[in-house]
């Protein structure tokens, strides 16, 4: 009867522990921290961005297009000018350009 007490106990302990407890697998923190760290990468690239926005000599008139582009084509729109592009890339990045024209827009 002890034994399964223990055993019963244990279960309900990983059950509440999971559901509740904050507990999580290995996948699922593997998942977490490579979130967390694509996010770092954005918050500290965007603003590289901005930086190579306002080395444009036509930012005025597209800063003004990127404000009349409709939000979910922001981001391409930042591609297309290069700014998204880190140097030594090949090629953009999308969240860094959505995450930059959000920094942009909230300058206006």
């Amino acid at each position: 009867m002890t034994f399964w007490l223990c055993v019963a106990s244990m279960v309900l302990t990983m059950i509440v522990g999971f559901a509740w407890g904050g507990w999580v697998t290995g996948g699922t923190a593997q998942k977490m921290a490579e979130t967390m760290t694509d996010d770092a990468i954005v918050t500290r690239l965007a603003p590289i961005c901005v930086i190579q926005f306002n080395r444009d000599p036509g930012k005025e008139k597209k800063l003004t297009e990127l404000k009349g582009t409709d939000s979910w084509q922001r981001d391409g729109y930042i591609e297309k000018q290069g700014w998204a592009t880190m140097p030594g890339a090949e090629k953009p990045d999308r969240n860094v350009a959505e995450a930059c024209a959000k920094l942009l827009l909230a300058k206006m």
